[in-house]
């Protein structure tokens, strides 16, 4: 209890510490990743199970033990503890064939991954959207090397080992791309927004927005700290709102 007390008072903090205002997510004890798009959120839990936002409370979401799910407009994907990567569909996680996975974007149409090796990888939205339960998959190769993506309507963000942060646009039709811009800063993941808004967090665990986005200048011109008063894990980012995963495994969310 006291230690609930005091993470209260550092929540109303919160408040005063920037623009958002933020409130504890429906509890779920040992969250390890979330993900949210078109209209939806997800998470993964420290012992793989997956679940959905549903009203105030976290619904199980299919059967299938995932170390990570995602959310967007081709769908929901998500990838085992061997790296095996899963749609969603008919009420439960299928195997798909074709290609391992480290971790998986449902972008816009389109599907991109990382594999353990930090090659990247894209199924094209037609694809993604026609899969059958016994279809392989045919995962176009993309030049390159990260260790986490994320696409949105105005183009894909990723961050590589070395924690160099890089912007290119993803065809959804063929998966072709507009050729890798690296931009300053560093990072260990990034979000992208089904509105484009872009956000990372670096290695300390605090948090930044990507400014000046725009249709003529998609990968922006500088980022703008987020201050938060915990530090942060993973963040994502739809329909106005900001999920945080604090390193303790508090799910935060923030108008």
């Amino acid at each position: 209890m006291k230690a609930l007390a005091t993470f209260l008072v550092l929540l109303n903090y919160f408040t005063r510490c920037h623009g958002w205002i933020c409130t504890t997510a429906p509890e779920h004890v040992a969250a390890a990743q979330v993900d949210a798009g078109n209209g939806m959120v997800v998470m993964t839990d420290k012992n793989s199970n997956a679940f959905f936002l549903s009203d105030s409370s976290w619904s199980k979401l299919g059967s299938v033990p995932l170390k990570h799910v995602t959310v967007g407009y081709a769908g929901v994907w998500g990838v085992d503890l061997n790296n095996n990567v899963y749609k969603f569909a008919a009420g439960d996680f299928f195997p798909t064939r074709g290609l391992e996975l480290m971790q998986v974007d449902a972008g816009e149409g389109q599907v991109v991954g990382v594999t353990s090796q930090n090659s990247i990888h894209c199924l094209k939205a037609s694809s993604a959207s026609s899969i059958e339960e016994e279809g392989v998959l045919n995962w176009n190769t993309i030049t390159g090397a990260l260790m986490y993506m994320s696409c949105g309507p105005l183009g894909c963000w990723g961050v590589n080992s070395g924690q160099n942060i890089f912007f290119t646009k993803v065809s959804p039709d063929n998966c072709s791309i507009s050729g890798w811009r690296q931009t300053d800063g560093a990072a260990v993941k990034v979000e992208v927004g089904t509105d484009g808004r872009v956000f990372v967090v670096i290695q300390s665990g605090h948090v930044y927005e990507r400014t000046g986005i725009s249709e003529a200048v998609p990968q922006g011109t500088g980022w703008s700290q987020i201050t938060f008063c915990v530090s942060i894990k993973h963040v994502t980012y739809d329909l106005g709102r900001l999920w945080l995963l604090t390193n303790t495994g508090v799910i935060l969310n923030c108008i």
